[in-house]
């Protein structure tokens, strides 16, 4: 098992969707070969923010490296 760290670069709002700087999640994958942002097109991820923060990653376009980091956490 992975856990990832997702974390919003810079702040942006698109879509009626607002992602400020510094808004992260973590995500479990399988293991660590199952990147977050490639797996199921990023659904794990989306789910998350969509749990912690209420905010819809796919309608604001969001769910790519230009706006999300992730670092694996060991």
């Amino acid at each position: 098992m992975a856990l990832f760290k997702i974390t919003v670069k810079n702040p942006m709002f698109r879509n009626g969707i607002r992602l400020e700087k510094g808004m992260s999640v973590q995500v479990v994958m399988i293991s660590a070969a199952h990147y977050p942002l490639h797996y199921k097109n990023g659904e794990a991820i989306v789910d998350a923010f969509q749990r912690i923060w209420a905010v819809d990653l796919r309608k604001a376009n969001a769910v790519n490296s230009a706006i999300l980091e992730v670092v694996e956490i060991k």
